[in-house]
Protein backbone atom coordinates (compact mmCIF):
# COMPACT_ATOMS: atom_id res chain seq x y z
CA UNK A 1 0.00 0.00 0.00
CA UNK A 2 1.20 3.78 -0.82
CA UNK A 3 1.50 5.66 2.38
CA UNK A 4 -1.19 7.86 3.11
CA UNK A 5 0.86 10.26 3.77
CA UNK A 6 1.91 10.09 0.16
CA UNK A 7 -1.24 9.83 -1.14
CA UNK A 8 -2.72 13.11 1.02
CA UNK A 9 0.42 14.94 -0.72
CA UNK A 10 0.10 14.14 -4.46
CA UNK A 11 -3.42 14.36 -4.14
CA UNK A 12 -3.36 18.00 -3.06
CA UNK A 13 -0.42 18.57 -5.54
CA UNK A 14 -2.62 17.66 -7.87
CA UNK A 15 -5.35 19.95 -6.38
CA UNK A 16 -3.10 23.06 -6.86
CA UNK A 17 -1.40 22.34 -10.17
CA UNK A 18 -5.37 21.75 -11.77
CA UNK A 19 -6.67 24.90 -10.06
CA UNK A 20 -3.22 27.41 -11.55
CA UNK A 21 -3.67 25.34 -15.22
CA UNK A 22 -7.43 26.86 -15.06
CA UNK A 23 -5.51 30.14 -13.92
CA UNK A 24 -7.21 30.51 -10.99
CA UNK A 25 -5.84 30.77 -7.51
CA UNK A 26 -5.09 27.38 -5.37
CA UNK A 27 -6.59 27.56 -1.39
CA UNK A 28 -3.73 29.53 -0.03
CA UNK A 29 -3.70 32.35 -2.17
CA UNK A 30 -3.23 33.88 -5.46
CA UNK A 31 0.43 33.73 -5.58
CA UNK A 32 0.56 30.07 -7.65
CA UNK A 33 3.51 30.69 -9.61
CA UNK A 34 5.62 32.23 -6.29
CA UNK A 35 7.33 27.95 -6.33
CA UNK A 36 5.60 27.31 -2.38
CA UNK A 37 4.23 24.07 -1.55
CA UNK A 38 1.71 25.50 0.12
CA UNK A 39 -0.19 27.05 -2.66
CA UNK A 40 -0.30 30.73 -2.76
CA UNK A 41 2.35 31.90 -0.11
CA UNK A 42 5.20 33.60 -1.57
CA UNK A 43 9.32 32.55 -1.46
CA UNK A 44 9.33 33.81 2.31
CA UNK A 45 6.81 30.96 3.52
CA UNK A 46 4.15 34.36 4.46
CA UNK A 47 0.56 34.14 2.66
CA UNK A 48 -0.16 36.57 -0.08
CA UNK A 49 -3.15 38.64 -0.57
CA UNK A 50 -6.20 38.77 -1.32
CA UNK A 51 -6.55 35.13 -1.11
CA UNK A 52 -9.15 33.46 -3.54
CA UNK A 53 -10.87 29.90 -3.54
CA UNK A 54 -12.84 28.32 -5.35
CA UNK A 55 -14.92 25.80 -4.17
CA UNK A 56 -18.12 24.08 -4.99
CA UNK A 57 -20.94 27.08 -4.50
CA UNK A 58 -18.88 30.14 -6.01
CA UNK A 59 -15.10 31.62 -5.53
CA UNK A 60 -14.36 33.32 -1.94
CA UNK A 61 -12.06 36.71 -1.67
CA UNK A 62 -10.27 37.40 1.39
CA UNK A 63 -8.46 40.47 1.46
CA UNK A 64 -6.41 40.15 4.15
CA UNK A 65 -5.76 38.01 6.84
CA UNK A 66 -8.46 37.44 9.24
CA UNK A 67 -9.04 37.96 12.69
CA UNK A 68 -12.35 37.05 14.02
CA UNK A 69 -13.23 33.56 12.58
CA UNK A 70 -16.38 31.88 12.83
CA UNK A 71 -17.88 28.34 11.74
CA UNK A 72 -20.74 26.60 11.11
CA UNK A 73 -21.89 22.96 10.85
CA UNK A 74 -20.25 20.01 11.93
CA UNK A 75 -16.62 19.77 12.94
CA UNK A 76 -15.17 23.20 10.93
CA UNK A 77 -14.54 24.90 14.33
CA UNK A 78 -11.84 21.60 14.98
CA UNK A 79 -9.05 23.47 11.98
CA UNK A 80 -9.10 26.73 13.57
CA UNK A 81 -8.65 25.20 17.03
CA UNK A 82 -5.87 22.75 16.24
CA UNK A 83 -3.81 25.92 14.62
CA UNK A 84 -4.38 27.94 18.40
CA UNK A 85 -7.09 30.50 16.59
CA UNK A 86 -10.28 30.29 19.36
CA UNK A 87 -13.35 31.05 17.07
CA UNK A 88 -15.81 33.78 18.17
CA UNK A 89 -18.63 32.07 17.42
CA UNK A 90 -18.72 27.97 15.67
CA UNK A 91 -21.52 25.58 15.63
CA UNK A 92 -22.74 23.39 18.93
CA UNK A 93 -22.69 19.82 18.79
CA UNK A 94 -25.78 18.24 17.75
CA UNK A 95 -24.77 15.01 17.57
CA UNK A 96 -23.84 12.53 20.58
CA UNK A 97 -23.12 15.55 23.10
CA UNK A 98 -23.71 13.44 26.51
CA UNK A 99 -23.70 15.95 28.74
CA UNK A 100 -25.16 18.44 26.53
CA UNK A 101 -22.87 21.21 26.88
CA UNK A 102 -22.69 21.74 23.17
CA UNK A 103 -18.94 20.21 22.92
CA UNK A 104 -17.53 17.04 21.89
CA UNK A 105 -14.75 16.11 24.94
CA UNK A 106 -11.49 16.85 22.47
CA UNK A 107 -13.31 20.27 21.72
CA UNK A 108 -13.44 20.64 25.66
CA UNK A 109 -10.36 19.66 26.35
CA UNK A 110 -8.38 21.91 23.25
CA UNK A 111 -10.40 24.88 24.77
CA UNK A 112 -8.91 24.15 28.24
CA UNK A 113 -5.67 23.39 26.59
CA UNK A 114 -6.18 26.97 25.09
CA UNK A 115 -7.14 28.64 28.20
CA UNK A 116 -10.25 29.89 26.41
CA UNK A 117 -13.95 30.10 27.46
CA UNK A 118 -16.34 28.55 25.32
CA UNK A 119 -17.27 30.87 22.09
CA UNK A 120 -20.70 31.62 20.80
CA UNK A 121 -22.71 28.25 20.19
CA UNK A 122 -24.95 28.24 17.11
CA UNK A 123 -28.03 25.97 17.22
CA UNK A 124 -28.15 25.00 13.83
CA UNK A 125 -30.31 22.20 14.46
CA UNK A 126 -33.15 23.73 12.17
CA UNK A 127 -30.73 25.08 10.37
CA UNK A 128 -27.95 28.08 10.32
CA UNK A 129 -28.40 30.98 12.88
CA UNK A 130 -27.89 33.56 10.49
CA UNK A 131 -28.56 36.49 13.08
CA UNK A 132 -26.36 34.90 15.58
CA UNK A 133 -23.65 34.62 13.20
CA UNK A 134 -23.71 37.82 12.15
CA UNK A 135 -23.85 39.04 15.66
CA UNK A 136 -20.15 37.72 15.83
CA UNK A 137 -19.20 40.37 13.61
CA UNK A 138 -17.19 37.49 12.08
CA UNK A 139 -14.64 38.35 9.22
CA UNK A 140 -14.45 35.14 7.85
CA UNK A 141 -16.95 32.18 7.87
CA UNK A 142 -15.03 28.24 7.43
CA UNK A 143 -17.69 25.67 6.25
CA UNK A 144 -15.74 23.65 3.93
CA UNK A 145 -17.23 20.68 5.98
CA UNK A 146 -20.95 21.26 5.93
CA UNK A 147 -24.44 20.75 3.73
CA UNK A 148 -25.32 24.47 2.93
CA UNK A 149 -27.44 24.82 -0.01
CA UNK A 150 -26.58 27.98 -2.54
CA UNK A 151 -28.99 30.34 -0.67
CA UNK A 152 -27.61 29.66 2.82
CA UNK A 153 -24.04 30.26 1.30
CA UNK A 154 -24.95 33.72 -0.75
CA UNK A 155 -27.21 34.82 2.90
CA UNK A 156 -23.70 34.08 4.95
CA UNK A 157 -21.46 36.10 2.41
CA UNK A 158 -23.41 38.93 3.00
CA UNK A 159 -21.99 38.64 6.73
CA UNK A 160 -18.55 37.94 5.35
CA UNK A 161 -16.32 35.69 2.86
CA UNK A 162 -17.91 32.05 3.23
CA UNK A 163 -15.74 29.08 2.46
CA UNK A 164 -18.36 25.99 1.51
CA UNK A 165 -17.30 22.23 0.91
CA UNK A 166 -14.56 21.91 -2.53
CA UNK A 167 -17.13 19.23 -4.49
CA UNK A 168 -20.44 17.61 -2.43
CA UNK A 169 -22.31 18.68 0.41
CA UNK A 170 -21.08 16.35 3.09
CA UNK A 171 -18.55 15.06 1.12
CA UNK A 172 -15.14 16.92 2.15
CA UNK A 173 -12.56 14.11 3.75
CA UNK A 174 -10.64 15.34 6.64
CA UNK A 175 -8.18 16.96 4.41
CA UNK A 176 -9.62 19.11 2.38
CA UNK A 177 -11.63 20.11 5.27
CA UNK A 178 -8.00 21.28 7.01
CA UNK A 179 -7.01 22.75 3.79
CA UNK A 180 -9.54 25.21 2.63
CA UNK A 181 -10.36 25.97 6.16
CA UNK A 182 -6.83 26.86 6.94
CA UNK A 183 -6.00 28.74 3.49
CA UNK A 184 -9.62 31.16 4.13
CA UNK A 185 -7.68 31.74 7.81
CA UNK A 186 -4.63 32.88 6.01
CA UNK A 187 -3.09 30.09 7.49
CA UNK A 188 -2.10 27.46 4.80
CA UNK A 189 1.67 26.59 5.71
CA UNK A 190 0.46 25.71 9.08
CA UNK A 191 -2.37 23.98 7.76
CA UNK A 192 -0.57 21.50 5.35
CA UNK A 193 2.30 21.00 8.64
CA UNK A 194 -1.24 20.12 10.61
CA UNK A 195 -2.32 18.12 7.85
CA UNK A 196 1.03 15.77 7.52
CA UNK A 197 0.81 15.17 11.52
CA UNK A 198 -2.25 13.56 11.13
CA UNK A 199 -1.51 11.56 7.99
CA UNK A 200 1.39 10.32 10.45
CA UNK A 201 -1.28 9.41 13.44
CA UNK A 202 -3.45 7.89 11.08
CA UNK A 203 -0.69 5.66 8.95
CA UNK A 204 0.53 4.84 12.75
CA UNK A 205 -2.57 3.34 13.38
CA UNK A 206 -2.96 1.74 10.59
CA UNK A 207 0.50 0.14 10.95
CA UNK A 208 -0.38 -1.61 13.93
CA UNK A 209 -3.21 -3.26 12.16
CA UNK A 210 -2.01 -4.90 9.87
CA UNK A 211 -4.99 -7.56 9.67
CA UNK A 212 -6.66 -4.33 7.79
CA UNK A 213 -4.70 -4.40 4.53
CA UNK A 214 -6.81 -5.80 1.73
CA UNK A 215 -9.75 -6.30 3.42
CA UNK A 216 -13.19 -4.81 2.42
CA UNK A 217 -15.56 -3.06 4.15
CA UNK A 218 -19.34 -1.52 4.07
CA UNK A 219 -20.96 1.14 6.56
CA UNK A 220 -24.47 0.26 6.70
CA UNK A 221 -26.71 2.94 7.84
CA UNK A 222 -29.02 2.58 11.17
CA UNK A 223 -30.87 -0.67 10.73
CA UNK A 224 -34.28 -1.18 11.81
CA UNK A 225 -34.07 -4.46 13.83
CA UNK A 226 -38.23 -4.62 13.06
CA UNK A 227 -37.78 -4.33 9.71
CA UNK A 228 -34.92 -6.70 8.24
CA UNK A 229 -36.59 -6.16 4.62
CA UNK A 230 -33.99 -3.71 3.46
CA UNK A 231 -30.14 -2.84 3.30
CA UNK A 232 -28.86 0.30 3.56
CA UNK A 233 -25.38 1.78 3.13
CA UNK A 234 -23.11 4.50 2.81
CA UNK A 235 -21.37 4.56 -0.68
CA UNK A 236 -17.74 5.79 -1.50
CA UNK A 237 -18.99 9.88 -1.57
CA UNK A 238 -19.30 9.45 2.28
CA UNK A 239 -16.71 10.61 4.79
CA UNK A 240 -17.01 7.65 6.71
CA UNK A 241 -16.34 5.24 3.96
CA UNK A 242 -13.17 7.30 2.55
CA UNK A 243 -11.56 6.64 6.01
CA UNK A 244 -11.79 2.88 5.31
CA UNK A 245 -9.27 3.48 2.80
CA UNK A 246 -7.22 5.60 4.30
CA UNK A 247 -7.15 2.92 6.98
CA UNK A 248 -5.61 0.47 4.08
CA UNK A 249 -9.31 -1.13 3.63
CA UNK A 250 -10.70 -1.69 0.15
CA UNK A 251 -14.05 -0.93 -1.56
CA UNK A 252 -16.44 -3.86 -1.99
CA UNK A 253 -17.13 -3.93 -5.23
CA UNK A 254 -20.77 -4.38 -4.84
CA UNK A 255 -20.84 -1.10 -3.22
CA UNK A 256 -19.18 0.41 -5.98
CA UNK A 257 -21.28 -0.63 -8.39
CA UNK A 258 -24.52 -0.30 -6.49
CA UNK A 259 -23.70 3.44 -5.58
CA UNK A 260 -25.14 5.22 -8.71
CA UNK A 261 -23.69 8.53 -7.44
CA UNK A 262 -25.59 8.84 -4.66
CA UNK A 263 -23.78 8.95 -0.77
CA UNK A 264 -26.09 6.71 0.56
CA UNK A 265 -28.26 3.49 -0.96
CA UNK A 266 -31.12 0.91 -0.21
CA UNK A 267 -31.45 -2.23 -1.41
CA UNK A 268 -33.59 -5.04 -0.96
CA UNK A 269 -32.38 -7.89 1.47
CA UNK A 270 -33.29 -10.40 -1.14
CA UNK A 271 -30.22 -8.92 -2.51
CA UNK A 272 -27.99 -9.72 -0.18
CA UNK A 273 -26.12 -11.99 -1.73
CA UNK A 274 -24.91 -9.59 -3.83
CA UNK A 275 -22.90 -8.64 -0.85
CA UNK A 276 -20.93 -11.50 -0.73
CA UNK A 277 -17.81 -9.94 -1.11
CA UNK A 278 -18.03 -7.71 2.35
CA UNK A 279 -15.23 -8.84 5.04
CA UNK A 280 -16.23 -6.46 7.34
CA UNK A 281 -19.47 -3.93 8.15
CA UNK A 282 -19.47 -1.23 10.40
CA UNK A 283 -23.16 -0.09 11.65
CA UNK A 284 -24.77 1.72 14.74
CA UNK A 285 -26.56 -1.01 16.98
CA UNK A 286 -25.39 -3.47 19.28
CA UNK A 287 -25.08 -6.84 19.82
CA UNK A 288 -28.68 -7.53 20.15
CA UNK A 289 -29.54 -6.56 16.40
CA UNK A 290 -26.53 -8.85 15.44
CA UNK A 291 -28.21 -11.88 16.92
CA UNK A 292 -31.26 -10.94 14.54
CA UNK A 293 -29.23 -10.32 11.60
CA UNK A 294 -27.42 -13.42 11.78
CA UNK A 295 -30.97 -15.64 12.01
CA UNK A 296 -32.30 -13.72 9.39
CA UNK A 297 -31.87 -16.14 6.22
CA UNK A 298 -31.12 -13.51 3.81
CA UNK A 299 -29.11 -10.91 5.66
CA UNK A 300 -26.49 -14.00 7.01
CA UNK A 301 -25.71 -14.69 3.36
CA UNK A 302 -23.42 -11.34 3.61
CA UNK A 303 -20.12 -13.32 4.91
CA UNK A 304 -19.48 -10.29 7.34
CA UNK A 305 -22.79 -11.18 9.00
CA UNK A 306 -21.97 -14.61 8.93
CA UNK A 307 -19.27 -14.16 10.50
CA UNK A 308 -19.58 -11.70 13.20
CA UNK A 309 -16.90 -9.34 11.63
CA UNK A 310 -19.17 -6.63 12.63
CA UNK A 311 -18.29 -3.28 14.34
CA UNK A 312 -21.06 -2.14 16.13
CA UNK A 313 -21.48 2.11 17.02
CA UNK A 314 -23.73 3.63 19.54
CA UNK A 315 -24.97 6.43 17.53
CA UNK A 316 -25.68 8.15 20.75
CA UNK A 317 -21.78 8.56 22.24
CA UNK A 318 -19.24 10.77 21.42
CA UNK A 319 -16.77 7.88 20.90
CA UNK A 320 -19.35 6.34 17.39
CA UNK A 321 -18.10 9.72 15.58
CA UNK A 322 -14.43 8.38 15.54
CA UNK A 323 -15.57 6.60 12.03
CA UNK A 324 -15.80 10.34 10.65
CA UNK A 325 -12.51 11.55 11.32
CA UNK A 326 -12.53 15.21 12.38
CA UNK A 327 -8.89 17.51 13.03
CA UNK A 328 -8.86 17.21 16.39
CA UNK A 329 -10.77 13.56 17.00
CA UNK A 330 -7.88 12.11 15.11
CA UNK A 331 -5.63 12.36 17.96
CA UNK A 332 -7.90 11.59 20.62
CA UNK A 333 -8.43 7.55 21.84
CA UNK A 334 -11.59 7.67 20.59
CA UNK A 335 -9.90 6.69 16.94
CA UNK A 336 -7.39 4.39 17.92
CA UNK A 337 -10.29 2.29 20.00
CA UNK A 338 -12.17 2.71 16.32
CA UNK A 339 -9.36 1.25 14.40
CA UNK A 340 -8.66 -1.39 17.15
CA UNK A 341 -12.39 -2.99 16.48
CA UNK A 342 -11.97 -2.66 13.05
CA UNK A 343 -8.69 -4.78 13.87
CA UNK A 344 -10.88 -7.56 15.53
CA UNK A 345 -13.45 -7.77 12.81
CA UNK A 346 -11.03 -8.27 10.31
CA UNK A 347 -9.36 -11.32 12.66
CA UNK A 348 -13.19 -12.61 11.98
CA UNK A 349 -12.84 -11.90 8.36
CA UNK A 350 -12.78 -15.70 6.17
Amino acid sequence: MRSLRTLALAAASAALLALSACGTSAPGGTDTTAGSDTGGTGASGEVTYPVEIEHALGTTVIEEKPERVATVNWANHEVPLALGVVPVGMAAANYADEDGDGLLPWTKAKLDELGAETPVLFDDTAGIDFEAVANTEPDVILAAYSGMTQEDYDTLSQIAPTVAYPENAWGSTWQETIEFNSAAMGMAPEGQALLEDLTGTIEGLAGEHPELEGKTAMFMTHMNADDLSQVGFYTQLDTRVKFFQDLGLEMPESVVNAADGEFSQTLSAEQADQFSDVDIIVAYGDAALQEQIQADPLLSKIPAIANGAIVWLDGTTAASTAANPTPLAIDDPITADYVEQLGQAAAKAS
